[in-house]
């Protein structure tokens, strides 16, 4: 069942490209406004509070389901009819990379980075820096691509070029069916290399393999089988205090067992963690990364580069090793 509730927009907080915050009846609120249209002060508004009010891993935050005042009878993006969220309440049509398009039928060798957390996209990207980089998100965690500060972040700074929205993830640069003609679309709009993982938050359940870090798995298949190069940034930790993500991940465990051989692996030189993955794993230097990634946004479950240095290292790790691939 959907929890919505009747609200006023009470404050505007920060609009950014595609993300609103607010408040609404004083609670705090985000908006999609390529989604949802345009909102202002006082406007009437409905809000979808269930995760906040099952004390998920929301944010901290409701979000805005419909806006009554100005939101209604919003017209779809010209010339679309592909639907994102098909025959649920909210779905809508976007334009999609692959209408119209000859895209190219192979990678031809192009590296991709292969991440189970939004988290180690922004050291990879760093990693791969002066490099033409797409970022395709896949489902496992937010959908909305405009939901990343990260990403704002790295389009700022000049780390990434272009945003691709998959399957049920929208508001990228552009959004694409799946991550097998994302990836070709990538390569089609010039990019050199790509980093493919899932946005902001990811879908747990505490189990081998239900997870949204198995997108990582979806992407390493996707690359290996359209002639690219994958390479899996591993999840690796001192620091978090669930023996399951302690040292390698199940996480990453689990993406290794499906993969097989279908992709490289890198392990950053010096990490004291050990685990039997390193004997088949690309030993990476990674000694100037805090210099790379300074001034970058680093964060991780609430852990910044001091406090889980290897959980940043190794993402780094599989940039480089990315990078190093590149003809």
């Amino acid at each position: 069942m959907l929890s919505l509730r009747r609200g006023t927009v009470t404050g505007i907080g920060e609009r950014n490209e595609g993300l609103v915050r607010l408040e609404v009846d004083g609670r705090a609120c985000i908006a999609y406004p390529r989604l949802t249209g345009p909102v202002a002060l006082g406007d009437e508004v409905l809000v979808n509070v269930q995760a906040l009010e099952l004390e998920l891993g929301s944010g901290g935050f409701d979000v805005l389901y419909a806006n009554l005042t100005r939101g209604l009878d919003l017209q779809a993006d010209e010339g679309a009819h592909v639907m994102k969220l098909p025959y649920t309440p909210l779905q809508f049509a976007r334009t999609h990379a692959e209408e119209g398009a000859d895209l190219p039928a192979s990678l031809e060798g192009m590296p991709v980075v292969a991440t189970s957390l939004h988290s180690q996209l922004v050291p990879a990207c760093a990693a791969l820096a002066g490099e033409s980089i797409a970022y395709v998100q896949l489902a496992g965690g937010a959908l909305p691509v405009s939901y990343s500060d990260a990403v704002r972040t790295l389009k700022q700074r000049g780390l990434l070029e272009l945003t691709i929205g998959v399957d049920a993830c929208f508001d990228g640069d552009v959004d694409c069916v799946n991550a097998y003609s994302a990836l070709l679309a990538a390569r089609d709009r010039g990019a050199g290399v790509v980093v493919c993982g899932i946005g902001p938050g990811v879908i747990g359940t505490g189990t081998r393999l239900g997870h949204g870090g198995m997108a990582a798995a979806h992407a390493i298949h996707a690359a290996h089988m359209l002639d690219g190069q994958p390479v899996l940034a591993l999840r690796l930790s001192e620091r978090d205090a669930r023996e399951r993500h302690l040292g390698l991940s199940h996480h990453s465990e689990a993406v290794l067992d499906v993969s097989g051989d279908g992709c490289r692996v890198a392990w950053p030189r010096g990490c004291p963690i050990e685990h039997a993955v390193r004997e088949r794993a690309d030993a990476v230097d990674v000694s100037d990364w805090t210099e790379a990634c300074a001034d970058l946004p680093l964060s991780h479950m609430g852990r910044g580069p001091d406090d889980d240095p290897w959980f940043f290292a190794a993402a780094f790790a599989a940039g480089r090793l990315a990078k190093s691939l590149l003809t």
